[in-house]
This record gives C-alpha cells, sequence and structure tokens, in this order.
C-alpha cells in the first residue's frame, strides 16, 4: 500500500474515533441529571418521549467499545501500513502467503510419504494401496474435469482407462506425459484434398483401417481414399494406420481410441479441419513426488483392465 493510501485511512480512521469520543461525552455532558417528567416536545400518536439520560450501562458499553477499537488497532494491522505489535502478522491482516503457510505445513506431515514412493518404480507404487488412494485423489483434484472421475474420457479426451495409448501406456511414458504435458496437432488437409479426396479418406480410414460399415449409400472410392491416405497420412499414422507414438499419432486401427469420434462425419471434420489438442504439463503444479502417485494411479487403470481382459480369455478357454 502506498503511503498516500496508507496515511488516509489513518486519518479516517482515527479522526472518526476521536469524533465519535467528543460526540458520546458532549451528548453525556448535556443530558438532564436523573429521571424527570420533562418532555421532549414532541408527540408521536399520543406518545411523548421524555427527556431522561442513557442508561448508565448504555454510555459505558459506548466507551469500552471505543476502547476497544483503539486497543485492536494497536495490537493488530488496520491503520494503513501498520502491522500492528502482535507477532505473525508481518504481511497485513490479509491471506498473503497463507497458501503457502499451509502447503509448508502439509510437505512437513506428507513429504516422507511422497518422498518413499517417489523412490519406488511407478510399476511398484501401483500395486500399493494406499499410493493409489492418494494417486486417486490427485486424479480427482487435478484431471477429472477433462478425462471424467472415472477416467474413461470424454469428446477430445482420451480414455485413461482403456489400453490405447497416443504416446505410449507405459509406466515412465505416462509420467513423461503427465510431467511436460503434450501438444498434439493434426492439420488441416481440407483445402489439399479437395470435398471428394476428403470423404475418401474418411471412408477408407472408417471401413478398411477401423473396420466399421460405411453408411448406407456411401458413393466414396476407398481405393482412391487408400491412395490419397499413402501420399498425405502415412508419414505420422504409418502405412499400416498403426500410428506413431513419438508422434503423439493415434491408431487408426483401434476406434476406440478416436476421441473426436467414429462417425463417417466426424472424421470427415477431423481430416477436413484438423484437430489441436493440449495436454498441460503438471511438473510445475504437483511436482516430482506427486505426479509419481498420479502416474502410478492411471498406469493402475490400464493395467487392471488387462488383467480382467486376461481372466475373461482364460475362462472362455
Amino acid at each position: 500500500m502506498t503511503t498516500f493510501w496508507s496515511t488516509w485511512i489513518c486519518v479516517l480512521t482515527i479522526g472518526s474515533l476521536i469524533g465519535l469520543t467528543w460526540l458520546l461525552i458532549g451528548t453525556r455532558r448535556g443530558e438532564t441529571k436523573g429521571s424527570t417528567d420533562q418532555t421532549m416536545g414532541h408527540s408521536f400518536d399520543g406518545i411523548e418521549e421524555y427527556d431522561n439520560p442513557l442508561p448508565q450501562w448504555w454510555f459505558m458499553l459506548f466507551a469500552a467499545t471505543l476502547v476497544f477499537a483503539v486497543g485492536y488497532l494497536v495490537l493488530y494491522p488496520g491503520l494503513g501500513n501498520w502491522k500492528g505489535i502482535l507477532p505473525g502478522y508481518e504481511n497485513g491482516w490479509t491471506g498473503v502467503h497463507e497458501w503457502e503457510k499451509e502447503m509448508n505445513k502439509a510437505d512437513a506431515k506428507f513429504g516422507p510419504i511422497f518422498a518413499k514412493f517417489a523412490a519406488m518404480p511407478v510399476e511398484e507404487v501401483a500395486k500399493d494401496p494406499q499410493a493409489l488412494k492418494m494417486g486417486g485423489r490427485l486424479f480427482a483434484s487435478n484431471c477429472s474435469v477433462c478425462h471424467g472421475s472415472d477416467a474413461k474420457g470424454a469428446f477430445g479426451f482420451p480414455n485413461l482407462a482403456d489400453s490405447n495409448w497416443r504416446w505410449g501406456g507405459d509406466a515412465e511414458m505416462i509420467k513423461t506425459t503427465i510431467m511436460g504435458g503434450r501438444m498434439a496437432a493434426m492439420p488441416a488437409w481440407g483445402e489439399i484434398l479437395g470435398d471428394a479426396g476428403v470423404k475418401n479418406v474418411a471412408a477408407y480410414v472408417r471401413h478398411e483401417l477401423a473396420g466399421l460399415p460405411l453408411p448406407e449409400g456411401s458413393t466414396a472410392d476407398l481405393h482412391a481414399g487408400q491412395q490419397a491416405f499413402s501420399t498425405t497420412c502415412v508419414a505420422c499414422h504409418g502405412a499400416n494406420g498403426k500410428g506413431t507414438e513419438a508422434m503423439g499419432a493415434p491408431n487408426l486401427t483401434q476406434p476406440a481410441g478416436f476421441i473426436y469420434g467414429t462417425s463417417l462425419a466426424q472424421l470427415e471434420q477431423t481430416i477436413r479441419h484438423g484437430r489441436q489438442g493440449h495436454m498441460p504439463a503438471q511438473n510445475e503444479l504437483l511436482g516430482n513426488d506427486k505426479v509419481q502417485l498420479l502416474a502410478a494411479y492411471v498406469y493402475s487403470l490400464s493395467q487392471s483392465l488387462s488383467t480382467e481382459r486376461l481372466q475373461a480369455e482364460g475362462k472362455s478357454e
């Protein structure tokens, strides 16, 4: 706070206290001593007001309030830049640095627990029930707004509970993704391919790569779509359409990984206009130790799915 505003607040506050004190004492001196039958000279519906002084306890209550105000302003912040004489209010009577204080207390209490799990491989942390509970709470606070409380994603946000991973699904790669974030870019091909080319490529991806049926009456040329794919899409998605994890290019043979939809119209939209995806980095916000727990929790989701799938296949045999 600047000196001007600090002085302004002090003048207003101290001036108000002095004025109230003068008003209280001045009106007290002019009061009639003791009770009287004299009225104030005005009447309301036949009711008149006697000219009697305030009760003694009422006057003392006003005086005590003023004394309390003076004592409060001496002990605590309240007069501009004055910090008060009591310790602990160096930053004023505000919430400044309160967040840092709470975080320091939390680090002192939970820091050793985080450090223990940070020293373990992510795969081992994913097997610890306590670590998974902590990771689940971190996920709910920081990730669920995009990926959902069940981690199954939403339109434009990948499902973290399946086996489809754009940047790799091993434990360390998941941690790398969370720590540093990801920036994905699907270029727009509309001007290059034209409307007919976009429709042909979308039909090829949906039918030949993803194995999904085309809408009845589709006139798309699948052969032409394959040729266009081999010249424009193969650099990222590969000749077989199974993607490139190093580039974040999804596997087009797995429809479950199509986060922008699998319908022919949605695929055409993606190819024509492109897509931009941004996974924010969590390193500065959470730090290595918490990201370790978060990565273990996310890793455990897909591992649980794989275990259930293997068990189901074993029972079917």
